[in-house]
């Protein structure tokens, strides 16, 4: 269920903690050249897992989630089951990347 808009506001952790099933959250700004050049990337990923929750988070210094998750660079790609990561993409250089990571989470 791919997305193409920031949160308005961000989840909590404990939010993103209790998830169930499959989500992936991205992590990044609109105007980051790096966020903009992965979204086809992304698409391309998503295209084959439609049951996969996609939450594009806004990050910036103070935002706590990013924080939480050790995000430093955009765009982080954070890849959960059940609430618990279970692989991570920073700045994905193809969609085979976010591929083989999104079939670690959608069985």
């Amino acid at each position: 269920m791919l997305t193409n808009d920031y949160l308005a506001t961000e989840p909590s952790r404990a939010e993103v903690d209790a998830l169930e099933g499959p989500a992936m959250l991205e992590f990044g700004s609109p105007w980051c050249g790096y966020c903009r050049r992965a979204q086809p990337l992304i698409a391309e990923a998503f295209a084959a897992h439609p049951n996969v929750r996609h939450i594009k988070v806004a990050d910036a210094s103070g935002r706590r989630l990013g924080r939480s998750f050790g995000v430093k660079l955009w765009p982080t790609l954070v890849f959960l089951s059940a609430g618990k990561e279970a692989a991570r993409v920073v700045r994905p250089h193809d969609a085979a990347e976010i591929k083989t990571a999104l079939a670690k989470i959608d069985t």
